[in-house]
């Protein structure tokens, strides 16, 4: 019964936050109160979801202030920096354009927000695109893959999800899976230099004016592609429309920040402050890495730091934190509902059940690689369901079946993040719609270029952390 019981909960949690019946925060809650009960909880429920939500507050602790802090360093002004010195370093080159699109996207990503990543790589490098001719499927492409490796950062949604439900600290899985993301990093610089060998290759010799020039367009002229969807046609040479509209994207004083659409005098801006704040985060990434000091506390002293630092007065401080706060609402209430699943998982008996079924219809010599099969599993399984739907529903059951074999919790998390790079390119989630809409792309002619290196780039990671012995194999 318990095990008819628990998969029936999985399964109807998953098709309610699949279907967009409820938000996952309302089905971790509801769905499992219900199954919960009728398992014979009664009373006893709140207690069972109570020392589970205990166990989950240093993770939400680590969620919200790890997002309030690299939404402060993106107000301030930290990566304003790098983007003038990919708009300024790379020239007219696709190819250049292209890996600073990739190094850009990977440095904001380390907020763990795929929604931030997209916006400010878009805004900054989209009108370089639209001037020189480029394809906008190759910018779309190559964000995504690099905030798709990157997602598995112990503060982003994959980590703190595969911790939450397994029980673990997010740096135990994190910091020995670092072969596997610097692998999975050189993968996507590499597929970002081929894809923009391709486009340069592409350019070359095509009359974007229709006047003579070829390959690229000078500065500030105004001009871009009309083969993307913002400028309309398929010709190589512009409308009049096109070149109105482009007039808005590219301003004459083509120089620094002139051709990206951040704003060069926001009020938040802390030009003077770039070194300190460098230093602190310099500071706050090998704490990191170092793991001396628990993760949550290591972001909260550094929030608090950038806050005194960067907006000393009450007034701005106030405004500040304010400004994160819907980004942070969501995904730190998601964390705590899914103390709801997770007590009820484990105070009914249902994952023990469950895990012995499991068990008792895998053929034995399959055991021993558990792991490796959560690894190849999470590539297609990640891209079909919610990160939710998996790492609260599936991993749970796959670990307890695993732990029969030998295989801890925590190896079983890390083989289950390695999926990240093709979830990250799924329509279910809304980071990557908010990517192609910005950029004007069919969601199809993304995923025609982007699922297949996404996969080998998944499972590149997979094969080294079975290497070098982060992921067991038999």
């Amino acid at each position: 019964m318990l095990v008819i019981l628990g998969f029936a909960m999985i399964l109807t949690f998953m098709v309610l936050i699949m279907t967009k019946r409820l938000t996952p925060m309302v089905a971790l809650i509801i769905v499992p109160t219900v199954f919960g009960l009728f398992a014979g909880a009664g009373l006893g429920l709140g207690d069972m979801v109570i020392e589970a939500i205990g166990s989950l507050a240093p993770t939400a602790a680590l969620l919200m202030f790890a997002i309030m802090y690299f939404g402060i360093m993106i107000d301030v002004g930290l990566f304003d920096p790098l983007v003038r010195f990919i708009v300024r370093a790379l020239g007219n080159d696709p190819a250049k354009i292209v890996v600073g699109t990739a190094l850009l996207a990977g440095a904001v990503s380390l907020d763990g927000d795929g929604s931030t990543t997209f916006i400010v790589t878009t805004a900054a490098m989209l009108p370089i695109y639209l001037r020189l001719g480029m394809n906008p499927v190759v910018l779309t492409c190559v964000a995504g893959l690099a905030n798709g490796t990157l997602n598995i950062v112990p503060w982003g949604g994959p980590t703190v999800r595969a911790a939450s439900a397994l029980g673990v600290s997010p740096t135990e899985i994190f910091v020995p899976m670092l072969p596997s993301l610097a692998a999975g990093l050189v993968l996507v610089f590499a597929f970002a230099w081929f894809l923009g060998l391709g486009e340069r290759k592409r350019l070359a010799g095509v009359d974007l004016l229709g006047d003579g020039a070829s390959g690229v367009v000078a500065p500030g002229s105004g001009s871009g592609p009309a083969d993307h969807p913002l400028t309309g046609g398929m010709s190589t040479t512009f409308s009049t429309s096109a070149r109105g509209r482009l007039a808005t994207l590219v301003r004459p004083d083509d120089t620094a920040m002139a051709d990206t659409m951040l704003d060069p005098e926001r009020d938040t801006l802390r030009p003077r402050l770039i070194w300190v704040n460098l230093v602190l985060t310099v500071a706050v990434m090998t704490l990191l890495v170092l793991d001396l000091v628990p993760l949550p506390y290591v972001f909260m002293v550094g929030t608090a730091i950038a806050l005194l630092v960067n907006f000393p007065r009450l007034a701005q401080q106030s405004k500040e934190i304010v400004a994160h706060a819907p980004s942070i609402v969501g995904v730190v209430s998601m964390v705590l509902a899914a103390g709801v699943l997770i007590g009820v998982l484990n105070g009914t008996g249902m994952v023990t059940a469950m895990a012995d079924w499991i068990v008792d219809i895998i053929p034995t010599e399959l055991g021993p690689f558990l792991a490796v099969i959560t690894g190849v599993l999470s590539i297609p399984m990640t891209f079909f369901m919610s990160n939710d739907a998996f790492y609260f529903g599936i991993l749970p059951v796959l670990a307890e079946s695993a732990s029969t074999f030998g295989i801890e919790p925590v190896e079983m998390a890390r083989a289950s993040i390695t999926g990240q790079p093709v979830h990250l390119q799924s329509p279910l989630v809304p980071a990557i719609l908010l990517l192609v809409s910005l950029a004007s792309v069919n969601l199809g002619d993304h995923h025609k270029k982007v699922l297949w290196r996404a996969a080998i780039v998944s499972l590149v990671m997979l094969v080294v952390g079975v290497l070098v012995g982060t992921i067991p194999f038999g």
